[in-house]
């Protein structure tokens, strides 16, 4: 289940990072946003949580739309310590809103789920987490289609390989970036969504997440939807094994620590690709 949610975060953050080179220190606050949208919707509102889920990516998506239109869109060929500063600054001013708005209580979200967990020979899994395992790999797939099958997809691998030639066959640089980073916060909130019921929502919970994610394109190798898919899965294995078979209070030092020795053999990361995302 981790796997699968950790691979989203860092799809998104390899897409971002590979075709508009920004480094999206918002990631982890639109995770959280997709977490607390889920607790506004369901609990606040009244929503069913089947219909809440799509509301709370869309609305990842427009807020990842908002903040490149107002902020990034403004720094287009602007030197990379400006931008980094600006997105420094949103991650700060993101995640003081969420504390104003939502206090630092932790918010907990019910799910229409049965308690009984789902029982198969000598293993037990809740139901809440074959849902986030199965709707995260669903989302996995249709993004890989949107890349690989589109006339949008096609864009922006084109803008990632040469956004001057790009520009020249008529592809709006401008409209695929915002593209990129809704897309991009999409996904982000959509783990946040995904994971805020089976855990709880708070203010700080991107922080974690967004060092996860990059530390996941990282090791997967930047700009390699591939790579950050099967690096997602990669740190949660490692995360569970440190946790099961050394101390559960090493479980984030385990993966980071496996992340550090593979990239001193591999630098570039185990699936690095400089030529096209995908």
């Amino acid at each position: 289940m981790l796997g699968s949610t950790y691979a989203l975060l860092g799809i998104g953050l390899t897409l971002i990072f590979g075709i508009m080179k920004v480094v999206n220190f918002t990631h982890g606050e639109l995770y959280a946003f997709g977490a607390y949208m889920m607790y506004a919707l369901v609990m606040l509102a009244g929503v069913n949580f089947l219909v809440a889920l799509p509301l709370a990516i869309a609305l990842g998506v427009l807020l990842g739309a908002a903040l490149e239109l107002v902020l990034l869109r403004r720094l287009r060929g602007a030197d990379i310590d400006t931008t980094m500063l600006v997105m420094i600054g949103a991650w700060i001013a993101l995640q003081n809103a969420e504390q104003l708005a939502w206090t630092g209580v932790a918010k907990s979200i019910n799910t229409p789920f049965p308690a009984a967990p789902l029982v198969l020979g000598p293993v037990s899994v809740a139901w809440n987490r074959v849902f986030v395992l199965v709707i995260a790999l669903l989302l996995i797939g249709i993004t890989y289609l949107l890349i690989n099958r589109t006339k949008l997809g096609r864009a922006m691998r084109a803008t990632f390989q040469d956004r001057e030639t790009a520009a020249l066959m008529g592809v709006q640089n401008g409209s695929i970036h915002t593209a990129t980073f809704a897309l991009g916060s999409g996904l982000a909130a959509a783990a946040g969504a995904l994971l805020g019921p089976v855990f709880v929502a708070y203010p700080s919970m991107g922080d974690l997440a967004a060092t996860k994610a990059f530390a996941i394109v990282i090791l997967g190798g930047l700009g390699s939807i591939a790579g950050a898919t099967i690096g997602g899965f990669i740190l949660a294995l490692v995360e569970e094994l440190g946790a099961g078979y050394v101390s559960s209070g090493y479980r984030d030092a385990m993966g980071f620590l496996l992340i550090i020795v593979i990239l001193l053999f591999r630098p570039t990361g185990l699936f690095a690709r400089k030529e096209r995302i995908g």
